[in-house]
């Protein structure tokens, strides 16, 4: 395969990760933004910095984004790989306009199982089920359990302190925990990335394994950061404000719990978990202790609509961008 035709679908995939950063900027920052921790500007730079340095934190998610497929053979082989990233892209940019913090995670393995389908290319289902579907659904409700929980032992703890100086102590371990928040999204979200670049270049014969080379680390990792840099406002109303109204000690608890989850998944399960759905999920939790009402439930129902729609949609998306490839070059 001509090399130009490489270089083309790693550039696709770069602008997948440069979008995956602005979507998902507002997971790591919003709840320190809105809680006034952090200004937007500072807030967005350390985002960016962490992001660049959490990719190069390991490989095991990368791994599990290119078993997703078996490696596309054929004369059009790579029009498989760059729908897929088309359909992820597409899905992320519908739902950044209408600011709901979906899964870029998720809208790039829809798009590969669905470009998958359409090119013909076998789709590991054990893979997407195991390390996808089920991580999927069970992230967001551990990260909202435990956001509660802790915030339940920090309300407990902090009962007889007064809350001036409780929120001005909380605003200072948010820079801590959204650092660790954003280290978390690129360590998880900068492999995927990785991943499929790396399957690019097996199917188009210029690596004959899956390792990871370091160039594609460093390609990975600035364009994510970038994009977070770049920032993605509205989404960050959602998730600072709109959920909940969000205090410092709630956005703490909401970071140092969906954090944890990331770290966990990446390097124990492998599994390429959304940092958007585990955010999401430890804002609700958080928000909860407040009481149930707390929450508003018709925001939240808005994600979980997204949340369901995003594979299917991206997965439709990056069949339909095939099929007009597939045509234009026949």
């Amino acid at each position: 395969m001509e090399l130009a035709t490489i270089i083309a679908v790693i550039v696709i995939a770069l602008a997948f990760d440069y979008t995956n950063g602005f979507h998902d900027a507002a997971n790591a920052i919003a709840t320190s933004i809105s809680t006034r921790a952090l200004t937007p500007r500072v807030a967005l730079l350390l985002a960016a910095v962490m992001n660049f340095v959490g990719a190069f934190l390991g490989t095991k998610v990368a791994k599990t984004v290119f078993s997703v497929l078996e490696p596309p053979s054929g004369e059009h082989a790579l029009v498989v790989i760059f729908a897929a990233l088309g359909g992820a892209i597409t899905w992320n940019l519908i739902t950044w306009a209408l600011g709901l913090p979906s899964s870029s995670s998720h809208a790039l393995i829809g798009g590969l199982v669905g470009a998958g389908l359409a090119g013909g290319v076998a789709v590991q289902w054990d893979s997407v089920l195991d390390k996808v579907v089920i991580p999927m659904l069970i992230s967001p409700v551990v990260g909202g359990l435990l956001a509660f929980a802790l915030m339940l032992a920090i309300l407990w703890l902090f009962k007889d302190k007064k809350p001036g100086p409780t929120n001005r102590g909380f605003r200072m371990a948010q820079t801590v925990s959204a650092s660790a928040m954003a280290l978390g999204h690129g360590l998880q979200d900068a492999q995927k990335t990785m991943g499929v670049i790396v399957l690019a270049l097996v199917t188009g014969g210029y690596q004959e394994d899956f390792s990871i080379p370091w160039w594609v680390v460093v390609l990975a990792a600035g364009a994510i950061s970038l994009g977070t840099y770049s920032g993605g406002w509205r989404i960050m109303r959602t998730l600072g404000r709109r959920i909940i109204e969000i205090d410092p000690p709630r956005g703490f608890a909401a970071e140092t719990a969906a954090s944890s989850i990331l770290y966990t998944t990446a390097y124990v399960f492998e599994a390429p978990i959304s940092t958007t759905q585990t955010i999401t999920g430890a804002i609700m939790g958080a928000g909860a202790s407040k009481g149930r009402k707390a929450v508003r439930w018709g925001v939240a129902g808005n994600i979980l609509a997204a949340w369901v729609l995003t594979i299917p949609m991206a997965a439709l998306v990056a069949a339909g961008v095939y099929g007009v490839v597939h045509l234009i070059l026949e």
